[in-house]
């Protein structure tokens, strides 16, 4: 979304060539494949370590961290190579999406028309938007101080699991201009107007 944003409003004329279908899938294979490897990694060193005791995972789903706690043997080597690929997966799309956004922000500034610069900035609202929740979120669950209720971490892990994802469509279909009048006509109550919103549904 970042580079698409960036192609958008700093290079428009080329737009169709550089944000080809073929780029939207090799970038698309690039982001699936870093996950697949990062989740085959973490799954082989976790099936090799030695499980005793019970087997009751204390969370909502299968942790990485609520996992390794059921571990009998050393998890040092686990621990640290889940902090280095975190580092690896998370740091350098951030960094990218921090840059794509300095020279978006240098060029909507050189926009001299005032209408010009608020629909460059509304294209790349709500994606900042996700971008600022997704990270804020992993933020506050991997740096916050260990907590001592585990229903904390639990409810925290819920947030940023489910809740999180669960924003992004709203988030995006919000500058739809039909979606936005089906939402105002649904939150003052007046169905006929959200009929005539989605005329082809019906």
């Amino acid at each position: 979304m970042a580079c698409d944003r960036y192609v958008a409003i700093c290079q428009p004329l080329p737009y169709s060539e550089l944000m080809s279908w073929h780029t939207c899938m090799w970038m698309a294979t690039l982001s699936w494949g870093e996950g697949f490897a990062n989740s085959l990694l973490h799954s082989i060193l976790t099936w090799s370590l030695p499980f005793c005791g019970h087997n009751i995972i204390n969370h909502f789903f299968c942790e990485i961290l609520a996992v390794l706690k059921l571990a009998c043997g050393n998890i040092c080597l686990n621990a640290l190579l889940l902090t280095v690929s975190s580092g690896v997966v998370t740091l350098p799309p951030l960094l990218l999406i921090f840059l794509s956004y300095v020279f978006i922000l240098t060029a909507i500034l050189r926009v001299p028309s005032a209408a010009g610069r608020h629909k460059a900035f509304s294209t790349c609202s709500a994606h900042l938007t996700v971008v600022v929740i997704y990270y804020g979120t992993i933020s506050f669950m991997y740096f916050k101080p260990k907590a001592k209720d585990l229903y904390l971490d639990k409810l925290l892990a819920l947030f940023y699991g489910v809740v999180t994802p669960s924003l992004n469509p709203i988030i995006y279909s919000m500058r739809n201009a039909e979606v936005k009048a089906a939402t105002v006509a649904l939150l003052r109550g007046d169905l006929s107007k959200q009929m005539a919103c989605f005329p082809a549904v019906l």
